[in-house]
């Protein structure tokens, strides 16, 4: 690599060079994960595995857990609330015309 005075370098010239060497490293990183992670499917293809099998989930992004349904809606069954968070309308509206979240249990 060659050498040079950085102190020869206006602001704007230094800024530049900054943004570069960040996106520089940035796509370096990106290329040894994805040499990594195709060398960690190779042995587990030579093994007779999916890496998925190996490590008993999902390679990449993480799955987000969801809440299953805790309450129904009589009058429209495809509303649903899991008793988490802002309480919908329908629920809002049964309470205050003195109904129970009992009444809207799911398997009662």
């Amino acid at each position: 690599m060659s050498d040079f005075d950085l102190s020869d370098l206006d602001l704007d010239e230094l800024k530049k060079l900054h943004k570069e060497t960040a996106a520089a490293i940035q796509n370096y990183e990106a290329r040894r994960r994805q040499e990594a992670l195709a060398a960690a499917e190779a042995a587990a293809k030579s093994a007779g595995f999916s890496l998925k099998d190996l490590i008993g989930a999902s390679v990449g992004k993480p799955t987000k857990s969801i809440n299953p349904p805790k309450y129904r809606n009589p009058d429209d069954q495809t509303q649903t609330w899991s008793g988490r968070g802002r309480q919908p309308q329908w629920i809002k509206d049964a309470l205050a015309a003195n109904k129970s979240l009992d009444d809207f249990l799911i398997g009662k």
